[in-house]
């Protein structure tokens, strides 16, 4: 009798399809269908007939609360279409379309009469939707347990996913099937300052997706503001993801007040690699400015005291002292180490050298009192922002800058103590403001205090949020180091430069990242927003600096030039020591001359973890860019020169790498030739494993 009741329902379900809300792009091409099924709100995406997400469900496990999972009835259906055109303050288009389709639909679960809107826009290369809980009597506070949308693919996909984290995304990149990432994960999850890994098929988001039918599927979210930040568990035998939210100490996922809108999910969808690249859908989807005035707000192209710190050659702290105690210890009696990187001649240094190249900024990391014992000892009191070590002449340091036309870049590491942090903060950016500061970069490195909380939870994308506010009422432009990872916040903020929130440059120094780091991070952290990677590496050896460190940065010069074009950032830093720009002196032209804000971007040739070419066009000017960076196994780069404007020649200096050049064995070979070209010029170009080319473009007439 079981049986033929199942089968007696199977049969009903087929024979009474329930109507389905559809919803198309613009273009007609992306197919958005939604349904309430059995009380299961359920949607599906399509792209010009191909399914990319099937039929996958919605909806939020609550704490002490009935679920809003099943139970529905489609109450209210509302439809609009959306189109205009903005202008981000900076960026890699001077404007952006934002044009899609919209559909609404109000969810009353009649037991408990609560109500749940679920919206829905639908771009030309991809969806965003986000829960809604409106005003109402029976839904006001609540917390979540877990949410529980479904994204549900139709193969087993190629995928590029780094391992999910609470605390960390500094891992490298996995390129493997849906079904290998259970077997592949204890070798992803490499040593960190703090590390929460949650499952053994957890990935973080942005995840890039290939069919083999040819389709390119992006899943991250956008606007994550008073939220958790979302991960995906993989169901590795229904080939269903499951977003996963970051607890906070107690275990909870959220802690909620209606009104409330929940950050978007968003699928970008292409048959092209470009199309993921090219998308302003996380832009998009987040809100206009809330600065009335952005005019303080400018793209900066700086060096820094920071290589030799990482590579060991020099030291943050300023004594070898086991303990300090602010406010108690006395630096003027400390006997330095003799390796305090942030010194007063040596920054000065910086800053000449800065000045005759034409940087805006000098970053100076280890100035403040407190580097002695600021990692691993879960310290609350370790910094206080404002008390420079001896050896560092704040007045004095910022003066001489300013006379040479140059900023000094502020460093706030918080050693995760978040708590004081925030109690310095005003402190902290008073200081900044009173000294000619107007932009810090800010830390988080090691296990967050509060101790418990996570670097993704719901408490600290507060703080984050937090941070950039209280800067802005101080006019400075923040880059945020170990935060969560951007979700296209900086629209809103657009005080927010860029953020580190991934494995960078710095790795290079610890151990090396792999040669196709580059060609994967492009589709997947730098879909939320721009990146700080710190490229710039001319010396690959870095036991040249540090004896005692044998690492090898994985990449050739001409790569190294190339990720100021790939690797999108307004804040460009020229990582390596200045005295090994000067052994290349014609290598690092291109370094001063590529732009920091763009006018146009286009993708010229893509695919993810093998090669990415970009060409972009610079901010008020006629001169363009381009850069390509390629994995391992090199390239042959062919590219037509059709972005340039057809009634115009152009000077095209060709940084490349040499017909012997080789990421390992010969990385600093390279060749640099002036070509004559047109837009009707086509150029091939070999790049070498680990390798890349850049190009500039200037107008001759």
């Amino acid at each position: 009798m079981k049986k033929i009741y199942f089968l007696i329902m199977a049969v009903m379900a087929v024979a009474l399809p329930l109507k389905s809300e559809v919803l198309k792009s613009p273009d007609g091409n992306m197919v958005l269908q939604f349904e309430v099924r059995n009380g299961v709100p359920v949607y599906r995406l399509d792209y010009k007939d191909k399914p990319v997400i099937k039929d996958s469900r919605l909806g939020l496990e609550l704490k002490d609360a009935d679920d809003l999972l099943t139970g529905f009835v489609l109450k209210e259906v509302q439809r609009s279409t959306f189109d205009e055109t903005w202008e981000p303050v900076w960026g890699e288009w001077k404007t952006i379309r934002n044009h899609y389709n919209e559909l609404a639909v109000t969810l009353s679960q009649s037991a408990t009469e609560r109500d749940m809107v679920v919206r829905f826009r639908v771009f030309d290369d991809g969806l965003g939707f986000r829960y809604e809980f409106p005003e109402q009597d029976n839904l006001v506070y609540f917390v979540i347990a877990e949410e529980r949308t479904q994204f549900a693919m139709t193969d087993d996909h190629t995928a590029y996913w780094i391992a999910g984290d609470y605390d960390t995304q500094e891992y490298d990149y996995t390129t493997s099937r849906l079904t290998e990432i259970r077997g592949l994960m204890e070798q992803a999850v490499t040593l960190n300052a703090s590390q929460t890994p949650f499952s053994d098929t957890g990935v973080q988001t942005a995840l890039m997706l290939k069919t083999d039918d040819g389709l390119y599927i992006n899943l991250h979210e956008a606007a994550l503001v008073e939220y958790s930040a979302m991960h995906l568990e993989l169901d590795d035998r229904s080939l269903v993801f499951e977003s996963h939210l970051t607890p906070d100490a107690q275990g909870n996922k959220g802690y909620i007040q209606a009104p409330f809108n929940s950050p978007w999910r968003t699928v970008i969808v292409g048959d092209k690699a470009a199309t993921i690249l090219e998308s302003k859908i996380t832009l998009n989807l987040n809100e206009p400015t809330r600065f009335e005035d952005t005019s303080w707000i400018k793209p900066i192209k700086y060096i820094g005291v920071w290589w030799e710190m990482i590579t060991g050659k020099s030291s943050w702290a300023y004594s070898d002292l086991a303990s300090v105690k602010l406010g108690e210890t006395d630096f003027s009696k400390v006997e330095p180490n003799g390796k305090h990187g942030a010194n007063n001649e040596h920054v000065k240094m910086h800053i000449d050298f800065a000045a005759e190249h034409g940087f805006d900024a000098v970053l100076v990391e280890g100035w403040n009192v407190g580097w002695e014992d600021w990692f691993g000892k879960s310290k609350d009191y370790v910094f206080d922002f404002v008390t420079p070590y001896p050896d560092f002449d704040v007045e004095m340091l910022n003066a001489y800058a300013a006379e040479k036309g140059v900023r000094l870049m502020m460093h706030h590491e918080t050693s995760s103590s978040v708590r004081n942090y925030e109690r310095h903060m005003d402190a902290a950016y008073q200081f900044m403001v009173d000294h000619g500061y107007n932009s810090v970069k800010s830390g988080y490195v090691g296990d967050i205090i509060p101790r418990g909380e996570h670097h993704y939870g719901q408490w600290m994308v507060n703080h984050y949020i937090y941070a950039l506010e209280k800067a802005a009422e101080y006019k400075i432009m923040v880059n945020a180091h170990e935060a969560v990872r951007p979700t296209g916040l900086s629209r809103t903020y657009p005080n927010l430069l860029a953020n580190e929130s991934a494995r960078g440059t710095e790795y290079e120094a610890f151990g090396g990242n792999r040669p196709d780091h580059t060609t994967i991070l492009p589709f997947t952290r730098q879909i939320g927003g721009p990146m700080d990677y710190t490229p710039g590496i001319f010396e690959q050896d870095i036991k040249k600096l540090n004896p005692d460190n044998h690492s090898w940065v994985n990449t050739t010069i001409a790569r190294q030039l190339a990720l100021y074009v790939t690797m999108y950032s307004p804040l460009q830093m020229a990582a390596d020591l200045p005295e090994n720009y000067l052994r290349f002196m014609d290598a690092f032209q291109f370094i001063k001359d590529v732009a920091v804000d763009w006018d146009d971007s286009r993708v010229l040739e893509a695919e993810p973890g093998d090669y990415v070419t970009y060409a972009r066009k610079a901010k008020g000017r006629d001169d363009w860019f381009v850069g390509c960076t390629v994995d391992e196994n090199g390239h042959t780069s062919e590219i037509s020169l059709d972005f340039l404007d057809a009634n115009r020649k152009y000077e095209a200096i060709i940084y490349k790498d040499a017909k012997d050049a080789h990421y390992r064995n010969n990385p600093q070979a390279y060749k640099i030739e002036k070509k004559r070209v047109s837009s009707k010029t086509k150029l091939k170009i070999q790049c070498a494993p680990g390798g890349g080319y850049a190009i500039s473009f200037r107008p001759l007439e």
